[in-house]
């Protein structure tokens, strides 16, 4: 009776091994070894299948495309980010971010003194089209106003001073 109890347990967990053999490894698009119990897609080539049930583990084929190949070997041998490569990789894409804001916020600021100067040519130009008397001040500090000439001459300077402006 003992004897017949160790023979079908023996029998049942050889059985239930098996299907652990029952493996498929083949290699993705991306070039990454898969492990599976279910077959790979369909898509999937035969000279990527690298195991399959009843089959030994064999090579996949090297794919007639050359870059395909070299992106294939790249990755085989690229290893594992180590974690000083990793924070070189952070700081490298931080300082790129940060660069970015920063030339963000200069252009920012560069179109909002570009608004602002335009607006007070705006206004200065309503003054001179006005006929109001206007008025400068020398470096004497006396107090100069513009002659017809002079608010000509200025009119024009504001008109292409506007001309960079929407």
């Amino acid at each position: 009776m003992l004897k017949l109890k160790l023979i079908s347990g023996f029998i049942i967990a050889t059985l239930t091994c098996a299907s652990a053999f029952a493996q498929y490894i083949w290699v993705d698009e991306k070039g990454n070894k898969q492990f599976s119990d279910t077959p790979p897609p369909a898509s999937t080539p035969k000279n990527r299948i690298i195991k399959s049930p009843g089959q030994s583990a064999t090579k996949p084929a090297e794919p007639s495309d050359t870059a395909s190949a070299s992106k294939d070997a790249a990755n085989a041998q690229q290893k594992p980010m180590t974690t000083s490569a990793r924070n070189e990789d952070f700081n490298k894409r931080r300082a790129e971010q940060a660069e970015k804001d920063k030339k963000a916020s200069e252009d920012q600021q560069a179109n909002a003194d570009k608004q602002k100067n335009c607006e007070r040519a705006r206004s200065y130009q309503k003054v001179l089209e006005s006929g109001q008397r206007v008025a400068t001040t020398d470096k004497n500090g006396e107090r100069n106003y513009l002659s017809d000439a002079q608010r000509e001459k200025e009119a024009a300077d504001v008109k292409k001073a506007l001309a960079g402006c929407q």
